[in-house]
């Protein structure tokens, strides 16, 4: 592995660890608790297609004329993701983005979508995702989560983008889901097929491949810039607390509702 790639995790191990043993995990107990993430978590779901776009438009040509990508491989790595998350098959064949997959499965639980159709109005009546995140009635955490997001796409640095995308977007443990959603269809006595589906997609698809595609990209994107390479490191910092505070902040939701 890199050096820079080596130094990066060790730096940012901490704040994975943090994550992965955060707080919320242990408020998560039933279909309700479930409801209220996803209902503040879907926010997430659908900003990570922004970053996955800015990085798409970068590494591969979007424009006409077209010229050749200068990085083939990379070129390909990210509009495989892109197929999978923007026009991935659902559990009956229907073809959906994950954020489709997404809203289907709340739609499944009973978790309130409104305050994300809100904010996609919002986004569709051409208001900046800033101007939108401002009128919108959800934790601060969910608003600086993304406005972070959005701010790192706007410098139009394609490391940084990366960085965000590799580093910072560490998944929730879906095992704890699916234990939830299992419990509950025994309890109500109903299938929770799409979010199983999309759970268990999700897993498959953010298997082998993914993980160190994403840090040869990070790695030819820096190559021996050593500013790129701090700055990847600050980006990643700061994303991956960000995601740490996102999940407080829907934990402390979580405890208000109970």
């Amino acid at each position: 592995m890199n050096s820079n790639i080596e130094h990066i995790e060790k730096e940012l191990a901490g704040l994975r660890n943090e994550l992965k043993n955060h707080s919320l995990y242990k408020k998560l107990h039933t279909i309700e608790d479930v409801q209220t993430f996803m209902s503040l978590h879907v926010f997430a779901v659908w900003d990570f297609m922004s970053l996955l776009k800015a990085i798409q438009m970068n590494l591969t040509c979007v424009s006409i004329p077209w010229i050749p990508a200068k990085n083939a491989e990379l070129a390909r790595f990210i509009n495989e993701i892109v197929v999978a998350e923007e026009s991935d098959h659902d559990a009956h064949g229907v073809i959906k983005s994950h954020f489709e997959m997404y809203l289907t499965a709340m739609n499944e639980v009973n978790a309130d979508p409104s305050k994300m159709n809100e904010f996609m109005k919002m986004i569709q009546s051409n208001n900046t995702v800033a101007a939108a995140l401002e009128s919108l009635s959800v934790p601060q955490e969910v608003k600086e989560f993304l406005n972070f997001t959005f701010d790192t796409i706007k410098t139009n640095k394609t490391h940084l983008i990366a960085s965000s995308f590799t580093f910072g977007r560490e998944d929730v443990i879906p095992d704890m889901f699916i234990s939830i959603i299992d419990k509950a269809t025994l309890e109500n006595n109903k299938s929770y097929d799409s979010f199983n589906y999309y759970l268990k997609r999700h897993i498959e698809l953010d298997g082998d491949e993914h993980g160190p595609l994403s840090l040869k990209m990070v790695t030819e994107l820096c190559g021996n810039d050593a500013q790129k390479w701090k700055e990847v490191l600050e980006t990643g910092k700061k994303a991956l607390q960000l995601r740490i505070n996102l999940w407080t902040g829907i934990e402390r939701q979580i405890t208000d509702n109970n």
